[in-house]
């Protein structure tokens, strides 16, 4: 069974910086979409990122952080990485990776996504 891990959350200063990992341990992710989605409290769920397979290499990014945040992958230490810079307070919630099985374009369109990670809490103190 495909499991997905995010990391590197926590609780960071207005204007700071984090990075977040995903992993699929004992899973190659390179061949497929994966996506970067995030719920604050009391919203819905947002898809901020996405990153299509190594051959296709479309990245796509939600209004809200494109210019701030930069999807990439480590086909090597078989991750995908989302670097978070100048961060807000509005962008403190849930952040999710998720895998579509697909070899197209990614899109941030959470029905497109078959497996979830659990999670990694990301706050941002103004």
């Amino acid at each position: 069974q495909l499991q997905l891990v995010e990391s590197g959350g926590g609780l960071v200063q207005s204007g700071g910086s984090l990075r977040l990992s995903c992993e699929a341990p004992g899973f190659n992710v390179d061949t497929y979409v994966l996506g970067w989605f995030r719920q604050a409290p009391g919203k819905e769920r947002e898809g901020i990122a996405c990153i299509s397979n190594t051959e296709n290499g479309y990245i796509e990014y939600s209004d809200s952080v494109k210019g701030r945040f930069t999807v990439s992958r480590d086909n090597a230490k078989r991750k995908v990485y989302l670097q978070m810079n100048r961060l807000k307070p509005e962008d403190t919630g849930v952040y999710y990776c998720a895998l579509e099985p697909s070899e197209a374009a990614c899109r941030t369109d959470a029905n497109r996504y078959d497996y979830w990670g659990k999670g990694t809490q990301v706050t941002v103190s103004g």
